[in-house]
């Protein structure tokens, strides 16, 4: 069984529950950006916006530089892959309990296409 880290996992999905938060990822995907640039964006207060950003650094999902009076972000080295692993072992759980559901469903079928046939 994989083992995964708790505190990992939890700093990341805690980081990744928020919308505004989800919303700063995906515009460090595209290219990256100033605190003040993404408070803009997400028109929010500079404060609330390092704060979020304070939630994904802490999460190791972004990281930041300060130069000058600037401090800019960038998305983080690590490519989430604990998380990925976590969702796809549930994905399979879950796969499989559909397919055993579906089985169960055409067997239901074949049985009262049967009895609809017996009663004629």
């Amino acid at each position: 069984m994989v083992q995964y880290s708790e505190a990992v996992l939890d700093a990341s999905f805690a980081a990744l529950s928020d919308a505004t938060r989800r919303g700063v990822l995906e515009q460090l995907g595209r290219a990256d950006a100033s605190i003040t640039d993404l408070a803009e964006k997400f028109h929010m207060t500079l404060t609330g916006m390092k704060k979020h950003v304070g939630v994904l650094e802490q999460a190791g999902l972004i990281t930041t530089e300060k130069v000058g009076r600037v401090r800019t972000c960038k998305l983080g080295l690590r490519a989430m892959e604990e998380e990925a692993a976590w969702i796809e072992r549930y994905r399979q759980h879950w796969a499989a309990r559909f397919d055993e559901l579906d089985k169960l469903v055409e067997e239901f079928k074949h049985k009262e296409k049967t009895d609809v046939r017996k009663k004629r």
